[in-house]
């Protein structure tokens, strides 16, 4: 083999050992919490209904911001009481032009500390700008007083 074989051939095997020893990027995200305190992208609620008064509304929404475009969405749920409890799961993606997409639609009963993660695809020609979860619903109050986490990956 001549010299310049032996320099490329080199070359190809160093080069290959850099991309092997490179640190792989990580190919998801978690997506910041509207209202969040910027201290952590998982969001931890309790199931209310709100307070008697005209006007209050129950906090079963919580939106996460999607910055750039991804290809899919991870969103994760953990049931936190120390009951088990049944709850009604809606996740959606919200649209820049205001139109919207249920991508769950769920009653899950967990164990208490185990959850679930659903993972949804991007639409095509849409752009997202928030993804929301509601957990609760006021035909189903059984989960009411029940604390869970949630939270979102954009990939």
């Amino acid at each position: 083999m001549s010299a310049f074989m032996r320099a490329g051939v080199t070359a190809l095997i160093g080069a290959g050992a850099l991309m092997a020893s490179a640190p792989a990027l990580a190919s998801c995200q978690f997506l910041a919490p509207v209202g969040g305190n910027g201290q952590s992208n998982i969001v931890t609620k309790t199931i209310s209904l709100g307070s008697p008064l005209p006007f209050s509304r129950p906090n079963w929404n919580t939106d996460f911001f999607v910055n750039q475009p991804y290809s899919s969405y991870k969103l994760f749920f953990t049931a936190n009481s120390s009951v088990s409890a049944t709850y009604p799961i809606q996740a959606y993606l919200k649209f820049t032009d205001g139109s919207n997409l249920q991508v769950v639609n769920d009653s899950y009963a967990p164990n208490v500390g185990t959850g679930r993660q659903w993972t949804v695809r991007a639409v095509p020609g849409k752009t997202v700008n928030q993804v929301n979860f509601k957990i609760g619903a006021s035909g189903d109050q059984a989960a009411t007083g029940f604390t869970y986490r949630i939270s979102v990956q954009g990939c």
